[in-house]
């Protein structure tokens, strides 16, 4: 799966030693080789079940704003409970 792929490059690392690895041009490449590939699968499956990923991501971002608002949640990495 794509994704996991994607995740492998991830999983275990802080953010200074991701922030490291992205740093390496190899390293990089690697990832956006794989970033490709996420991309190809979303877009195939996309098409596949006929959903407008832009007006999913649109509708998912305005429910976002309206359950997770600025000014509660700016600033704090973990879900809050609402």
């Amino acid at each position: 799966m794509p994704a996991a792929e994607l995740m492998e490059h991830f999983q275990w690392l802080t953010h200074d030693e991701a922030d490291a690895l992205l740093r390496d041009d190899v390293a990089r490449r690697e990832v956006a080789d794989e970033m490709a590939d996420v991309l190809s699968f979303l877009l195939s499956l996309a098409n596949a079940t006929n959903i407008d990923l832009a007006a999913a991501f649109e509708a998912k971002m305005a429910r976002n704003e309206l359950k997770y608002p600025a000014d509660r949640v700016r600033g704090h990495y973990r879900k809050p409970h609402v």
